[in-house]
């Protein structure tokens, strides 16, 4: 059986909610134009950033297990985002860093990517690219 991962989410406004997990907070709101208040990112894009930061967690985990000289570390994700009903069909992370091997570099994501819970878990329903810039 596997471990069970549990947050909260509880709403504090008329469109805004406060997640929890462990002590962290993360507000999620709707942008004004679609009748929120927003006070926080959307829930789709709480998912993006939640993929970067699990891969991001999981490459620097490589890097500074390697002790390799990696620095600078960026990640961009997009998300196509389709409706009826809404969902995102693709996502693309670029990965750029300060490095000066290649080879290692690639190695380093592929090691986060096979780490990344998020990145696991995606993949089963979306079409998921990740690359090194």
């Amino acid at each position: 059986m596997g471990m069970q991962v549990q947050v909260q989410v509880k709403q504090i406004g008329p469109s805004a909610s406060e997640g929890k997990a462990r002590e962290h907070t993360a507000i999620m709101d709707r942008p004004e134009a679609k009748g929120g208040e927003n006070r926080g990112a959307m829930g789709g894009e709480h998912l993006l950033m939640a993929l970067g930061g699990c891969f991001m967690s999981n490459l620097l985990a490589a890097i500074q297990s390697r002790e390799a000289a990696v620095s600078d570390v960026k990640l961009t994700i997009g998300g196509t985002l389709e409706s009826a009903p809404p969902h995102f069909s693709a996502i693309d992370m670029n990965v750029s860093a300060a490095h000066n091997d290649q080879a290692l570099m690639e190695k380093l994501v592929t090691i986060a990517e096979k780490g990344c819970i998020v990145a696991n878990t995606l993949k089963k329903s979306v079409a998921l690219s990740i690359t090194l810039a």
